[in-house]
């Protein structure tokens, strides 16, 4: 059984953790897979949206214990390139340049954190729950935390992270580490629904907007200044940013939603 199931549908990449009978945790072999993944949809032109999600009782309930124990005997050496492996993968994930819609159900747990941080639109099922559960472990939510920095409120996220303590949906969504809450078992048959929001968009608009925002917490103002004003100019006279201008003034449909 592989654990990442990839499927295409009108257009949407559909990525499954499956490994159900671990509760979808991930070891070095999952991870190193879902990196593969999305460094290859990173790829592709033909497609508008992608959707993450797991199968079985559970989303992801982060690290595999076998592989925590594992840990246990690692020198600081080889602990840094897991830990650079790990972050490798969430980088993947959140450079991707297609919209990823996440859908959390049951439970999402330490590094499942970071899988939905790194997603630009996340629905949670209202009895899915939610844990930065390292400090538990005398251990720390550190290779996720630039990507929940870069979705979350910090002053709503720094009680959890240092607590350790499980919250529901509606917290997460406080934080913004949710966007949606749909009734529980509802999810996944809302999914084709709510990923037509992201059909309507301009691929290419698409793809330097997500560039944009993964990049402007890094920029000073200057930079922000500069990298602002040159991309709206190079999307007005870009083909695409025409052909949108245009079909919004002749009052008909742009042609990418044709394709």
């Amino acid at each position: 059984m592989t654990s990442i199931i990839v499927s295409e549908v009108d257009r949407i990449a559909y990525v499954k953790l499956n490994r159900p009978d671990l509760r979808n945790a991930f070891d070095p072999d999952m991870i190193q897979k879902i990196e593969d993944v999305f460094t290859a949809l990173n790829e592709r032109k033909d497609l508008s949206a992608v959707a993450l999600l797991g199968e079985g009782k559970v989303f992801c309930a982060g690290a595999d214990l076998n592989w925590m124990k594992a840990m246990v005997k690692y020198s600081l050496e080889q602990n840094r390139q897991d830990s650079n492996q790990l972050f490798s993968m969430f980088e993947a994930i959140a450079k991707c340049h297609l919209p990823i819609l996440g859908l959390v159900h049951g439970a999402a747990v330490g590094g499942a954190l970071g899988l939905i941080a790194c997603c630009d639109y996340v629905i949670a099922e209202e009895s899915a729950q939610f844990c930065f559960s390292e400090v538990k472990l005398g251990l720390a939510p550190a290779v996720i935390s630039p990507f929940v920095a870069r979705k979350t409120h910090l002053g709503l996220v720094r009680p959890w992270m240092l607590s350790g303590k499980i919250f529901d949906s509606i917290e997460a969504q406080r934080m913004g580490l949710v966007q949606e809450i749909v009734p529980s078992g509802k999810g996944l048959g809302l999914l084709p629904k709510k990923m037509q929001m992201f059909m309507e968009s301009g691929p290419e608009a698409a793809k330097e907007i997500k560039k944009l925002l993964f990049d402007i917490p890094s920029l000073n103002w200057a930079q922000q200044k500069e990298r602002t004003t040159r991309l709206i100019a190079e999307r007005r006279v870009s083909s695409e940013g025409q052909e949108g201008l245009k079909s919004f003034l002749e009052k008909r449909e742009p042609a990418w939603r044709d394709v």
